[in-house]
């Protein structure tokens, strides 16, 4: 499995940006409410990143040597594809909801406690929290360079001629 590109985080960022900032201009030139999601959304988001963030410090542990029971490679395999949806949903999170922000900031100086406001900038943290724990739990599910065929060593094969500091996914 590949690493998640930074490219394509990016670009979902800037494109879920430029989507919430049309349809939050819109929505307010029809007086309608921003479509930012409530607490409860942020609350919906740390479960996930803590639930990630769990998974991936058991497969960090056994990884560091702490082999008390077997891992399952199934299971470390479907920790990072968590990891990497978590990072690409905080993507679009983040962007989602800073182009919410950057069309409500002009508002803000007349209306300061709005709550659309406070939502956006709280679940652009969370989309900033879910990247984060996404690409941390992805490095944690990087097998060691000696471990390529799951024997201790290269067999010769293909993947032989690779660099030390080079590594496989679980």
């Amino acid at each position: 499995m590949g690493n998640i590109r930074y490219r394509w985080l990016a670009l979902i960022a800037v494109a879920a940006g430029v989507a919430g900032w049309l349809v939050n201009d819109w929505a307010t030139r029809n007086s309608l409410p921003a479509p930012a999601l409530s607490v409860y959304g942020l609350l919906t988001v740390l479960v996930i990143a803590g639930t990630t963030l769990f998974l991936g410090l058991r497969v960090r542990r056994w990884q560091q040597g702490n082999r008390d029971r077997e891992l399952d490679p199934i299971a470390a395999a479907r920790t990072l594809v968590l990891a990497q949806a978590n990072a690409y949903a905080g993507a679009l999170l983040l962007g989602w909801h800073a182009g919410i922000f950057l069309d409500q900031l002009p508002l803000w100086a007349l209306r300061p406690g709005h709550t659309a406001t406070w939502a956006a900038l709280a679940m652009i943290a969370g989309g900033v929290l879910m990247i984060s724990i996404g690409l941390l739990v992805q490095r944690f599910c990087r097998l060691p360079p000696d471990d390529f065929n799951g024997n201790g060593g290269n067999t010769g094969g293909p993947n032989s001629a690779r660099e030390p500091g080079d590594g496989e996914y679980a």
